[in-house]
């Protein structure tokens, strides 16, 4: 198969490298790669790193180094402490690489970019597995490009999206002419892995005397509050806090980036909550309607202004929503901001699993022509919660603005034990309720 470079902004548009340099030209994408980005959890095997390294070291021979600026990220300490001993890490470095700590970084925005303003057009190429808009640099004018390791090291020291090392050569540092070779990686390091330094703490034997103080004021850490319990009763009369056009990834629900810092005070990074979401009614990101007031705000701002007035509100979404990151605030701050469903034509598994584990009801439309009948304006009653088991339908009334109304059926996949976490208010409720009672 012939290489193939994925993007930008989705993993979804796929072009031959034969063929990108062309596209990129004919589609206005700009062809200077100011950054070369491999490994992550992704695509950081040992024999990633070294066929990496092996398209490094042809390169050092004929005295050439990287063009764009270049980082490697481990995906584990144990390949960090290996490629360090068996030197494909060293020769990364020597052609102009910088290895960074082997941890979430730049995949999910983890990254103090500083080389392009926010806003400025530019193109990156990486190895990692999500290249949505905004994600690995919270700028939505950065092309990003995903590909192997090997073809992200290659392009780097080309620097340039119409590079294509199966045909084209590059300039040696004497002025000659050469082409890459077919890289080539051991699967498994001969000497066995390193298991590099053990940071693992294990913690008391009794916690029973830990309290753990955190400042009130501070921004970034904030103890959890547990989430309410079900009343018993039917959740009635919700609005729709924003009706989901198109793709809805868990970085349009919970965008990654800035926002990380907050990933410990779930209250502040609830201020992002879906605001990288297609509003269906006027086609914009975070500008929702405000059904109580008639006023337009923020997708947070309105979600928090239904709380605060004790108003549970809805999502109505497409088709695979939550897919991406397996990232758990994606589904932690719509039950914090008051949400009480999900409403969808299908789900991203995990996703789907995460807002159970919140108490969340996520909820597929039977029929996905649904979808259409539910208007921004519309309040949504959920029947029969009572009577919530596995495999059961839920009853759904529509009531529209001009005070018409309709039913229609939500399928859900929760079973027995599923369902008691949304009776508890959260699986962490369900678990301190059985501790309790031992």
């Amino acid at each position: 198969m012939e290489p193939h470079v994925n993007g930008p902004f989705t993993p979804d548009l796929a072009h031959p490298i034969s063929k990108l340099g062309q596209t990129a030209k004919d589609s206005s994408w700009p062809l200077d790669i100011k950054v070369g980005l491999i490994g992550s959890c992704t695509n950081s095997s040992y024999e990633d790193m070294s066929r990496s390294a092996s398209i490094a070291r042809q390169a050092l021979n004929k005295g050439v180094k990287s063009k764009s600026k270049f980082t490697i990220t481990p995906g584990s300490e144990q390949i960090r402490a290996t490629i360090e001993r068996d030197g494909q890490a060293e020769t990364l470095r020597q052609i102009g690489g910088v290895v960074l700590a082997n941890a979430c970084g730049p995949c999910i925005g983890q990254w103090d970019r500083k080389d392009v303003a926010k806003g400025e057009k530019n193109t990156i190429v990486t190895s990692y597995n999500r290249n949505f808009t905004g994600r690995n640099d919270a700028n939505p004018a950065t092309h990003a490009f995903v590909t192997s390791p090997e073809l992200v090291t290659a392009l780097s020291i080309a620097g340039t999206l119409d590079f294509n090392p199966e045909t084209d050569s590059l300039l040696a540092a004497d002025g000659s002419k050469f082409k890459f070779e077919t890289p080539y990686g051991d699967e498994l390091p001969t000497k066995g892995f390193d298991p590099g330094q053990d940071t693992y703490q294990a913690p008391p034997a009794d916690g029973s005397g830990v309290s753990v103080n955190v400042d009130p004021n501070s921004t970034r850490l904030q103890l959890l509050t547990p989430f309410a319990k079900w009343d018993g009763k039917d959740i009635e009369n919700m609005p729709v806090l924003i009706k989901v056009k198109g793709k809805c990834t868990t970085d349009h629900i919970s965008m990654a980036g800035y926002w990380l810092k907050f990933r410990g005070h779930l209250d502040n990074i609830s201020n992002n909550l879906l605001i990288g979401a297609t509003n269906i009614e006027n086609g914009e990101a975070n500008n929702v309607k405000n059904q109580l007031n008639g006023q337009f705000g923020t997708v947070p701002e309105v979600a928090r202004f239904y709380k605060a007035n004790n108003v549970p509100w809805c999502v109505i979404g497409d088709e695979n929503y939550g897919e991406g990151s397996s990232r758990e605030h994606a589904a932690l701050e719509p039950r914090h901001l008051g949400g009480r469903a999900i409403i969808v034509k299908s789900f991203a598994r995990i996703h789907e699993t995460n807002l159970k584990k919140q108490g969340m009801l996520p909820l597929t439309f039977a029929n996905p022509a649904d979808y259409d009948k539910i208007q921004p304006s519309d309040r949504i009653s959920l029947i029969g919660l009572k009577n919530l088991e596995p495999g059961k339908p839920l009853q759904c009334k529509i009531t529209h603005a001009d005070g018409g109304s309709e039913t229609i059926e939500l399928n859900h996949s929760m079973n027995e034990g599923q369902i008691t976490w949304f009776r508890a208010g959260s699986a962490l409720n369900r678990m301190a309720e059985l501790k309790a009672s031992q």
